[in-house]
């Protein structure tokens, strides 16, 4: 069975959240009003008007070119300081004392606060100056002899004394190691304080309880051959990586998966940086496999195993924005990544994807359900229920679809065998499919599931170069008998 429906409601306490963080985030006052009518009463003495406080609404201003005096090493151009790619790869380098980024704003505009990430930033301090110009020929200091705070991995808020300026002028001093200056990636804000937290990930600091979940990176430090995974209470403990797993400037969590790298199994085809949730928030006692603490059930499940399992039946809240996607390859991988999955033990009830082909505007979303159920050629059948827009390798763009860095919310929850999914956008009507997953098998003793959520990227054919990046803002897992989410 299955059913598509629209829907109109309010938004989701979760969702609702978010849309108030975000507005507290991008400036520094505000008002509102309440409905129904209210009596007018004449005040007594009259009241003295209090002057309009300015309050500074947070830009980032378009950078339109970046320069150096030709210094950089040859891989390490100054565009790559503001290409939005945060690979460590793509960074402005060079070496020396007073070696300078020069960055254009196009027009004078006003300056107060820039956002860089460092190279290296979470193992060495940066040492540096920031002049600005209107004319690039007359310079005025606005932060002298300044240094980094050598332990953050993402974008790092750097106040300056406001002024008006078409250029930024970066002064490289070298750093605590040598005399190379390195910029991964810097962005131009008009405000002291800028839009979010500019800090490394910790502990609930981002909406997201990280003890819940342990990730994938498409690294190989501990020389397994597969790609490392880091434990929930390394990652509540404030673990970040600079190229995959860093805080925004907005506050989230980036999540950045290459295209090609170390995949988390030899079974396995694709990249990935991805959470997986760990109910047993790093009790190593409780394995990671099986009915048992660590994992959840269908609430269709034998009561035997509901008994023996972390939770029973689930839900999943998440807010991001997806940043980035693939346009080379091959033409059925171009442009997906899935955001959410349940896993079982080998099998995926849901696979969320988004997808936003070269020629579009705006992205898909749809999901993927696998059941146990195999066909005649002994292949488990797949469903594909589309929510917005289609998942054809041609589709036209998509009237309602959703842009790059676009904030949207998905909803999967199971309820005994119903999976429901439900994407949320502010002022827009809801989107939600309905499937009954009855003759799935995945009631059956044994079957243990738990959700994942992040960049699973979907293309290993593109440019050497591409890359699939999302960013979280919220993600919030429960099940019914799990103690921790209650």
């Amino acid at each position: 069975m299955l059913r598509q429906v629209l829907t109109n409601r309010s938004y989701p306490p979760f969702l609702a959240s978010s849309i108030v963080a975000s507005f507290l985030l991008a400036g520094c006052g505000g008002g509102a009003s309440s409905g129904g009518t209210t009596p007018v009463i004449t005040p007594t003495p009259p009241v003295t008007e209090t002057p309009a406080v300015e309050v500074c609404v947070n830009e980032m201003h378009t950078i339109v070119g970046a320069s150096d005096d030709g210094t950089s090493l040859p891989q390490y151009l100054p565009a790559n300081a503001i290409d939005g790619n945060t690979a460590l790869s793509s960074r402005w380098s060079s070496d020396g004392l007073d070696k300078a980024l020069t960055l254009d704003l196009g027009t004078p505009e006003t300056v107060g606060a820039l956002a860089i990430k460092w190279y290296e930033g979470a193992e060495r301090v940066a040492s540096f100056s920031i002049e600005t110009s209107v004319d690039e020929t007359t310079w005025s200091p606005v932060l002298t002899q300044a240094e980094s705070k050598g332990n953050q991995s993402g974008f790092e808020l750097v106040n300056l004394d406001s002024s008006e300026a078409r250029y930024v002028r970066i002064v490289g001093l070298g750093n605590s190691e040598n005399t190379n200056n390195g910029i991964v990636e810097v962005q131009v804000h008009s405000c002291a304080d800028a839009t979010g937290i500019y800090t490394d990930i910790l502990p609930n600091e981002v909406g997201i309880e990280l003890v819940d979940w342990y990730l994938s990176v498409p690294t190989d430090e501990d020389n397994s051959g597969t790609s490392d995974s880091i434990s929930e209470t390394e990652l509540a403990s404030g673990y970040s990586n600079s190229e995959f797993f860093y805080a925004s400037h907005d506050n989230g969590i980036v999540m950045r998966s290459p295209s090609y790298g170390f995949k988390t199994s030899t079974n396995t085809n694709y990249v990935r940086v991805e959470l997986r949730e760990m109910l047993r928030r790093g009790d190593r006692a409780i394995s990671t496999q099986g009915v048992n603490k660590n994992n959840w059930v269908f609430g269709s499940a034998s009561a035997e195993g509901q008994a023996d399992a972390g939770g029973v039946d689930g839900d999943l809240h998440v807010t991001l924005a997806v940043n980035n996607v693939t346009t080379t390859g091959e033409n059925y991988q171009i442009g997906r990544l899935v955001i959410g999955q349940i896993h079982a033990n080998d099998d995926e009830p849901i696979r969320l994807y988004y997808r936003k082909l070269p020629g579009n505007e705006l992205g898909s979303v749809y999901f993927a359900h696998e059941s146990r159920v195999e066909d005649d050629e002994g292949d488990n059948i797949e469903t594909y229920v589309e929510l917005i827009g289609s998942r054809s390798n041609s589709a036209s763009n998509p009237t309602d679809g959703i842009a790059l860095d676009e904030k949207f919310s998905y909803h999967i929850n199971v309820n005994v065998n119903l999976l429901t999914v439900t994407i949320s956008r502010e002022g827009k009507a809801d989107v939600t499919a309905h499937y009954d997953m009855s003759e799935s098998k995945y009631d059956e003793d044994g079957q243990y599931h738990y959700f994942k959520v992040g960049v699973y990227h979907l293309n290993n054919s593109s440019a050497a170069d591409e890359f699939a990046q999302a960013t979280f803002y919220e993600i919030k897992n429960s099940h019914t008998g799990y103690a921790q989410s209650e």
